[in-house]
């Protein structure tokens, strides 16, 4: 073989030594990716987030960046968090909290009795409702020991710092709104307002590491294209995907769907400010104009109830109703008695038509149909409602008199108990009472409550204020929508949590191949 072919056959022979050296760096190196894959999901919500800040959001709680003192479990009843115990000698004006040892911020620092009233302190600071529902006079710290003074006797106190508004945070680092420092299993990596939350694990969480490594909160109002993330793989688990999905989503064996009652309400409020809504017949005409029947079955697709109340039938606390029945006969009758006539098309009285302007928003889809199957309901009695969608309903109604109605939707009874919502939606400068009602036999029933300690009682006072809520027609309470969620077959660990509070927790976990 002359030393030209050797040559050749030489480089050949290292070119494929080098071809194959290559493939086998290739292989191990997809090999070493695949085991060496992060534990990592993308959540899709339809939760706009504009802040961080806990003591303003949810979103910290449910993102497993803060935690709560006392939490709850599915039972509706309390549970230990980051105080392992409480007590009241005084029947619930004078409370110790006692705070785990072993608990540290993201940062490193220790959580002590002191850097907890610091965080209340602060909450009560920036949140006008919080320091209404808290009601805290004094607080000291000794330790790991807490001791609040509330400004009456509040039996229910400690299902009050269930709200995650209470979150505790260091307050002494600054840029809270846009990365606060908590105690949960997952810190703050970026955080882009009502789009993107990037977090990671915190190795050093006091309950033990998360299994997940880095997470990813999204948000769109669209429940079509959270539906449409999720069968394309850029989403992992969707909460609220399209109510007319669920059952195609069902047939589909790489995703797996959860259905479970709610806490929660959708209600019409009513401006009680406004002339027309003081009288309770127009009030008790608009309850008659609702279908609720239709609204269950057919915009909730079936994945509601029908709500005669505030609170879930099955509750203690609930008492009997008068059956509500869609009538325009009935709601006719009522306008009739508030002195209206129909002329022309319109009902009419003292020479002024009877119209309204009616607020909904978007990121509950079922909410602005409810709106829509309103109006066409109220013309038929000759009632004008002019529909203004608004994005930040909450914020709308603080700032703002000049609307009549407004579909609105939340957790009635997110501790088992009445307080939260008899307290906020009924007492003045409650946090969800910009309808301006003041009921003072309702309003004494309240405070009643406030200070009772045995539970038969209170759940007969409750009955008692419910019972005139109803009568009265304050608010018009229209289903009681399921939770429902779908989330891809390797998601493990799940859990659809009734309060909406608690998503990512530190069990949730992928399963990797």
């Amino acid at each position: 073989m002359s030393i030209k072919k050797f040559g050749m056959h030489v480089a050949a022979y290292i070119l494929v030594l080098i071809l194959s050296a290559c493939s086998v760096s290739t292989e191990s190196k997809g090999e070493s990716e695949e085991k060496g894959k992060k534990k990592e999901l993308t959540f899709l919500s339809n939760f706009p987030s504009e802040t961080l800040d806990p003591h303003l959001n949810y979103t910290p709680v449910r993102a497993g960046i803060a935690e709560t003192l006392v939490k709850i479990n599915e039972n509706s009843e309390l549970e230990p968090w980051l105080a392992k115990e409480w007590k009241s000698d005084d029947s619930g004006q004078t409370w110790t909290f006692t705070i785990r040892e072993n608990i540290t911020f993201q940062n490193g620092s220790k959580v002590d009795a002191e850097a907890v009233k610091r965080s209340l302190e602060r909450n009560i600071e920036v949140s006008e409702a919080m320091k209404n529902a808290l009601k805290i006079k004094t607080m000291s710290a000794d330790g790991q020991v807490l001791t609040i003074t509330t400004e009456q006797p509040l039996p229910q106190f400690p299902s009050e710092l269930v709200h995650p508004n209470t979150a505790i945070i260091d307050v002494s680092k600054a840029n809270v709104e846009q990365r606060p420092i908590g105690t949960g299993p997952f810190q703050v990596v970026s955080f882009e307002a009502n789009s993107r939350l990037e977090l990671e694990r915190y190795e050093g969480y006091w309950d033990g590491k998360a299994k997940l490594e880095r997470a990813t909160f999204t948000f769109n109002e669209d429940a079509n294209a959270r539906t449409a993330a999720l069968q394309s793989g850029d989403a992992d688990i969707v909460y609220r995907p399209a109510i007319e999905s669920i059952e195609g989503l069902k047939n589909d064996t790489s995703i797996v769907t959860d259905v479970v009652p709610s806490l929660r309400t959708h209600l019409l409020m009513y401006n009680t400010g406004k002339e027309a809504l003081k009288d309770l017949n127009v009030r008790k005409a608009f309850d008659a104009l609702i279908d609720r029947k239709a609204v269950a079955e057919s915009i909730m697709a079936g994945k509601a109830t029908v709500a005669a109340g505030p609170f879930l039938s099955n509750f203690p606390f609930a008492p009997s109703y008068e059956k509500k029945i869609f009538s325009l006969d009935a709601a006719r009758k009522y306008l009739a008695a508030a002195g209206y006539e129909m002329k022309d098309g319109k009902a009419m009285r003292d020479g002024k038509s009877l119209s309204f302007k009616l607020l909904t928003y978007s990121y509950r889809p079922e909410l602005p149909l409810m709106a829509q199957l309103l109006q066409s309901n109220a013309k038929e009695l000759g009632i004008a409602i002019e529909i203004q969608q608004v994005e930040n309903i909450d914020e709308y109604l603080a700032q703002n008199q000049d609307w009549d109605l407004a579909t609105y939707s939340l957790i009635t009874s997110p501790r088992g108990d009445t307080s939260y919502f008899l307290n906020s939606a009924y007492m003045p400068g409650g946090a969800i009472n910009p309808g301006q009602i003041r009921h003072e036999k309702l309003i004494g029933l309240i405070d009643e409550l406030n200070h009772t300690v045995e539970e038969e009682e209170r759940n007969g006072l409750a009955k008692e204020a419910i019972t005139i809520i109803d009568q009265e027609a304050l608010h018009s309470f229209i289903v009681h929508p399921n939770n429902f969620v779908a989330y891809k077959d390797y998601v493990k660990g799940w859990k659809t949590s009734k309060s909406e509070y608690y998503i990512l927790t530190k069990d949730l976990d992928v399963k990797t191949t």
